[in-house]
């Protein structure tokens, strides 16, 4: 990784990593710390999913799903300390928060077309710095120049028990062996796909989280921004 040593630049920050790493729950903490925009590209994706399933568009009708991204006006803002997606002025961060919603997510996010949009909008978000942006590619394809990257794993069972807990906090009925299927589902989407799979930058800092706090793993990150 490669710090800015220009004082008073603000640094593009990328998390990575698979679902239930924690790397949502490090990069707010991150965010919060510096007073930077946390950048949730997969809620992102989910705003997609959401506004498609809304207009009823077929997953097939990839033209027009990119038609529908770059109509998209998103906007995060904070508000009451929390990170909150807005979709033209409609707070959407409850909605997108579903099984369902993860699906189709999950889906589009392997479609070039899709992710050729969210990729320019994520990179002009964080264009000016200050970002901690998190993700599945921030730090291979999105932002290739951040000044630092770092890959969050944790074993599956964890990654289960912490997706488990996320959802059920949630009100969701849910079984614990359905979410470890489903995760396992997830990596290997990401990881074998041909555009964007999940795997680490090259010069991305590995971090297991598996017996770590989200607090313990973001005072790792501050230490190692922090010396440069």
């Amino acid at each position: 990784m490669k710090a800015k040593k220009e004082a008073g630049m603000k640094l593009i920050i990328t998390i990575d990593g698979p679902a239930g790493s924690g790397k949502s729950t490090v990069s707010r903490i991150l965010a919060k710390r510096f007073g930077y925009l946390y950048l949730d590209t997969g809620a992102m994706y989910r705003a997609v999913a959401l506004q498609a399933a809304r207009e009823g568009r077929s997953l097939a009708d990839r033209r027009a799903l990119r038609r529908l991204c770059m109509g998209l006006d998103l906007q995060f803002r904070s508000e009451n300390g929390e990170n909150r997606l807005f979709l033209s002025g409609e707070d959407i961060s409850e909605a997108i928060r579903s099984p369902e919603m993860d699906r189709l997510s999950s889906t589009l996010s392997a479609y070039k077309e899709v992710r050729k949009i969210m990729t320019k909008i994520q990179r002009r978000l964080g264009s000016e710095g200050g970002v901690v942006a998190e993700g599945r590619d921030m730090g291979t394809i999105v932002f290739p120049e951040a000044e630092f990257k770092f890959f969050l794993t944790a074993d599956l069972e964890v990654r289960a028990q912490r997706r488990y807990l996320e959802r059920t906090i949630r009100g969701e009925s849910v079984c614990l062996e359905n979410v470890k299927k489903d995760l396992i589902e997830r990596d290997q989407q990401d990881t074998n796909r041909v555009l964007s799979p999940l795997r680490p930058a090259e010069d991305a800092v590995t971090i297991d989280s598996t017996y770590l706090n989200a607090d313990e793993v973001v005072d790792i990150m501050l230490k190692m921004i922090r010396e440069g």
